[in-house]
């Protein structure tokens, strides 16, 4: 009996004292846990070299659209250096690879007072720029003679050194949106194209219309229809999960337009899921009205497929995956599970938000299917709508907190895709105050946060 109790006291004891230990040294595994993110995070940056968003401004528009262009960016998982044309050195500009530089122009073709410096400096001169790609956002006032002076003689010096265009300079009469949004629609290919500046992009291809449906009778949202096309000619061509499509819409060829596709080979055909853009004036989007309304069933679409490498699944195969997206965003994400289910990986977990659950549950019955059977065995839904109090998909992330960490320290890479504005930076803070940014910034690093976000 006296042996049987203090081996008991001694068990206690021990006990006690591992508990002890723990305490003390959860804290202190924590720290190194926040150092090795940081120092990830600091050698990717090495790696990956931060694109140069530069901006010349007089009354702060440029400034303004360079801070929106640089936070597009950096929600595509791409590092960025903000900064006033005049903080820019030679050295700067002789290693980076890629720059976006947004200069308005100031009277009769000057430059802004926070560019005089850059122009007087460095404009005057020769300065070998061979290896970066640039891009050009000119603002200015056609009512003057000299209309974008500055951004032209700016353009035409970094050609003049050797460097690049990513694509031709864009010219903005007094913050006219058509133009902008066109310097945003470039700047989304170019944040799913980042590791490959000089991508040459393959000739259109005749594609027949095959099936089209409204997903969402009734809806609040706008009309989004499940489109199938198959090439007209030869056998259908390959790609992974994550990539997309270019359509070329006959009113304008020159403004394809890009969707995430749906599908994948194995089911015979390109699936895509179109929301019909409507203008003010009731005319319809040239791309999503062609494909949604114009077009009929059987028609010849112009269409070529295109490599989204940033959001591919790669080494991410074997992983456990978290999908996040919302509305049309769910186009990328089924591609992904479609995948998954057919190599036999079960461990998914899919976050959805929409509206209305009644109108807006895109692909419902396949979902339901899929996490009935195991194939997607964590589902949480986000219908924004139907409770009195707004909820959305970055409200479920974080009410679900410990269960991403768990996910996240047993490997599982984040996936996101939908819209920018709103759910993309929501979800992005969320994981922010669950994970920290230097973790969140190595789990980028590494290939294993990763968003196609329009």
């Amino acid at each position: 009996m006296i042996f049987t109790h203090d081996t008991t006291r001694l068990a206690l004891l021990a006990a006690l004292s591992l508990s002890y230990a723990g305490v003390c040294l959860a804290p202190w595994l924590r720290a190194r846990a926040r150092r090795r993110a940081a120092a990830a995070a600091t050698a990717a940056l090495a790696n990956n070299p931060a694109w140069l968003v530069a901006y010349a401004s007089q009354t702060g528009n440029a400034e303004e659209l360079a801070t929106q262009t640089a936070r597009s960016l950096q929600l595509a998982g791409i590092p960025v250096r903000l900064c006033a044309l005049a903080e820019l050195t030679a050295i700067d500009l002789q290693q980076a690879e890629r720059a976006l530089f947004l200069v308005s122009t100031y009277g009769e073709g000057d430059a802004p007072d926070n560019a005089a410096a850059f122009m007087g400096h460095l404009m005057t001169g020769e300065l070998a720029l061979p290896q970066l790609h640039y891009c050009v956002l000119a603002l200015g006032d056609r009512s003057y003679g000299q209309f974008c002076g500055f951004g032209r003689a700016l353009d035409a010096w970094l050609a003049t050194q050797g460097a690049s265009r990513l694509f031709e300079r864009i010219e903005v009469d007094r913050s006219a949106g058509a133009a902008i949004e066109q310097w945003f629609q470039h700047l989304s290919h170019l944040a799913g194209t980042s590791d490959a500046p000089d991508w040459s992009a393959p000739a259109f291809g005749d594609w027949r219309l095959t099936r089209r449906q409204l997903l969402n009778p009734g809806s609040e949202g706008g009309p989004i229809y499940h489109v199938e096309l198959a090439p007209v000619e030869g056998s259908l061509p390959d790609w992974q999960s994550g990539d997309l499509v270019q359509v070329a819409p006959p009113l304008d060829p020159a403004q394809a337009r890009e969707y995430s596709i749906a599908s994948i080979p194995r089911d015979g055909g390109v699936h895509l899921l179109v929301r019909q853009h409507a203008h003010p004036d009731g005319s319809l989007g040239l791309a999503s009205g062609w494909l949604t309304a114009q077009a009929a069933v059987g028609e010849v679409v112009q269409l070529r497929l295109r490599q989204h490498k940033r959001f591919r699944l790669e080494d991410n195969a074997q992983r456990p995956l978290i999908l996040i997206g919302n509305g049309s965003g769910i186009a990328g994400l089924r591609g992904h599970l479609k995948s998954r289910v057919l190599a036999g990986q079960r461990r998914n977990w899919l976050i959805f938000g929409e509206r209305n659950a009644a109108h807006d549950f895109h692909y419902r019955e396949e979902i339901e299917h899929w996490h009935a059977s195991g194939d997607l065995p964590r589902l949480d839904l986000a219908f924004s709508r139907d409770q009195a109090q707004r909820t959305y998909v970055q409200d479920r992330l974080r009410g679900n907190a410990d269960e991403v960490r768990l996910w996240l320290e047993q490997g599982a890479a984040i996936y996101v895709c939908g819209s920018l504005a709103g759910m993309a930076g929501g979800v992005d803070q969320a994981l922010q105050e669950m994970l920290g940014r230097p973790a969140l910034d190595a789990l980028a690093a590494q290939g294993r946060y990763r968003r196609d976000v329009y």
